[in-house]
């Protein structure tokens, strides 16, 4: 169990690299986000890899990305929304990690995504989104180990909670 990966899953908004960098830094851990690994690897952005690909391409590497990273140990790894759409993924993720799925209801992702142009799925509007989230929901919470709430806590609040968790555990 000691060099178990925190993963965090969850919903595009609710927080994940954010605190994932905050709890790698406060425990001295490889933080790697699966996004930034499938862009390197790419050599695009997301949403270009999904305008000249589909998200079938996209998901295809992330795929790939998530088996790489998740034989690392004592890493924090941040997940794209969509990573547990695929069995795959979550099987590699649990393989060596304890799944933190975090939450925030849909005006506070709203509110934390209104600047951000660079999330493919944001192009759909408010009501697809929501729907994309409801629907995406009962798979969040069947692969998570915990839930941790975000709506009106600091990254910094998230990321203890997160990290006392994780403590009691391993």
């Amino acid at each position: 169990m000691k060099n178990k990966n925190i993963v965090l899953t969850g919903f595009m908004g609710t927080g994940k690299t954010t605190a994932g960098k905050i709890i790698a830094g406060e425990l001295s851990m490889e933080f790697i986000d699966t996004d930034k690994e499938i862009e390197k690897r790419a050599e695009e952005s997301i949403q270009e890899l999904f305008e000249h690909y589909g998200e079938e391409y996209f998901r295809d590497l992330e795929e790939e990305i998530v088996e790489a990273v998740s034989s690392r140990e004592n890493a924090v790894i941040a997940t794209g929304g969509g990573v547990i759409l695929r069995d795959k993924n979550v099987k590699h993720l649990k393989k060596n990690g304890v799944i933190f799925l975090l939450t925030a209801d849909f005006q506070e992702i709203l509110k934390r995504l209104d600047n951000c142009n660079t999330r493919p799925l944001l192009k759909k509007g408010k009501d697809e989104l929501l729907k994309l989230m409801e629907m995406r929901n009962e798979r969040y919470i069947k692969t998570a180990d915990f839930i941790v709430e975000t709506t009106g806590k600091t990254p910094f609040y998230v990321a203890r909670e997160i990290i006392d968790i994780f403590k009691r555990i391993v």
